[in-house]
């Protein structure tokens, strides 16, 4: 089936640069000189002979063979486990001679992957990690990183289509944890997430950034301005609130609100500006601090601030510093 077998020097080979991989990240090994022989394989690390022709024997499931409809089982991508001169399933999975011949209770594990594997998840990525570390520069301290989260928790790499890398699926897939965040998709004000045209990855950089919450810039607001262009600014009057975090009036994961507003409008207002004194308010005993408010609800809840006050987030009118317009 598989007609990329490497040769026993190739295969040498290969199995050196992974053990340096490990180590160092592919570097030269310490007090290795320039272009020196690289050290041979530890006796009891032992590949087989016919490479994934030898798996393939007994692993016949689905399961198995979906990988060859990836990217990771093309022969045609050096880049890849059965690319030219690789050590195909055992480039993840580890030397396999052992486990093929041996029997029973006797037959030594290889390395597993998913949420029952009895590999330590840490073992596990840092095999992917291997040859992903690009992809991955800020994995080590970030959230999934410190919860023990492995790669094999969220894709499916046997799969012809991860599900993880599909924008249709991908929600199903992070909430599945994130269990919360599935019932803000599910209110009536929501991104187009659970519309598929939107994923979490949208937003979120899962392997780790610098921003918070594994945001894929390094700010809130600089997050929502990539597809939110009109509200980048900067404004010739400003919204203090709005420069500072978009999320101080907003629920981007989903509200009961229109705009995905915390709060309905002009009670979302009044978190920080005071009716009395406003020019709407009539001057009697009902306006003053302490008033009854009956002319005050019904300004304010028959209309709203945003009536007037429609440039929220910011103006460049040279009137417009009331943000009316």
């Amino acid at each position: 089936m598989c007609d990329h077998q490497p040769t026993a020097r190739l295969r040498d080979w290969a199995l050196a640069a992974c053990l340096a991989a490990f180590s160092v990240f592919g570097s030269t090994p310490a007090g290795a000189a320039e272009g020196a022989a690289l050290p041979a394989a530890p006796a009891h690390s032992a590949y087989s002979k016919a490479g994934a022709d030898t798996c393939l024997d007994c692993h016949t499931e689905d399961a198995v063979i979906g990988i060859f409809k990836t990217a990771h089982g093309r022969p045609s991508n050096d880049a890849g486990p059965f690319g030219h001169g690789q050590l195909q399933c055992e480039a993840c999975h580890g030397p396999g001679d052992a486990h093929a011949n041996g029997k029973g209770k006797n037959r030594p594990h290889l390395i597993q992957y998913g949420k029952k594997a009895l590999t330590p998840k840490a073992e596990q990525n840092e095999t992917c990690l291997a040859c992903h570390r690009k992809n991955a520069a800020h994995w080590a301290g970030n959230a999934h990183a410190n919860n023990d989260v492995a790669c094999s928790d969220c894709h499916k790499l046997h799969q012809p289509k991860d599900p993880v890398r599909d924008v249709a699926t991908q929600t199903e897939v992070c909430t599945s944890c994130h269990q919360t965040r599935a019932s803000d998709a599910m209110k009536p004000s929501h991104h187009p997430m659970r519309e598929g045209k939107m994923a979490c990855s949208s937003c979120h950089a899962p392997h780790g950034s610098t921003g918070p919450s594994m945001l894929k810039k390094d700010s809130v607001n600089e997050t929502c301005t990539t597809c939110h262009a009109e509200y980048r600014g900067p404004f010739l009057w400003e919204h203090q609130p709005v420069a500072e975090d978009c999320a101080n009036c907003h629920q981007p994961h989903g509200s009961t609100q229109p705009a995905m507003l915390k709060t309905r409008a002009p009670f979302l207002c009044q978190e920080c500006h005071e009716v009395q004194g406003h020019p709407a308010v009539s001057y009697t005993p009902d306006g003053l601090p302490g008033g009854g408010g009956t002319q005050r609800g019904a300004f304010l809840l028959a209309g709203s601030c945003t009536n007037c006050h429609s440039k929220v987030h910011g103006s460049n009118h040279p009137s417009g510093s009331k943000l009316m317009r």
